[in-house]
């Protein structure tokens, strides 16, 4: 940490203070893989998907049934990747994670997966 506050509190003087503010937190997240890593900080794709299906359903406003609400769902994440080709890279990404978080947390991810 002391070498990260030399080179870069004079240009990122907030950013600095932050980490070291909640340093107690950052360091087990700094133990994960970087597989593992890679993937906590995705959320923002996690909200990005969500926040097109809250504009879906809102633009939609009430649906007559439950199925048309999951088909008006089902639309918005398709439209997100029409071709599948990132959701294959997403897929590929998290093999490696799922291994790591295997071995971090062993008997919890495998009993899930059957």
């Amino acid at each position: 940490m002391a070498d990260f506050v030399g080179v870069w509190e004079a240009k990122y003087p907030a950013i600095v203070k932050l980490w070291e503010s909640a340093w107690a937190e950052l360091v087990p997240f700094l133990s994960f893989a970087p597989a593992v890593r890679q993937v906590i900080y995705t959320t923002n794709a996690i909200e990005s998907v969500n926040a097109r299906i809250r504009k879906a359903v809102k633009a939609r406003g009430h649906f007559p049934t439950e199925t048309a609400a999951l088909k008006c769902v089902y639309m918005a994440v398709m439209s997100l990747d029409p071709t599948g080709v990132g959701r294959q890279r997403w897929s590929n990404r998290w093999k490696e994670a799922l291994n790591a978080f295997t071995v971090a947390f062993p008997g919890r991810i495998l009993a899930s997966t059957k």
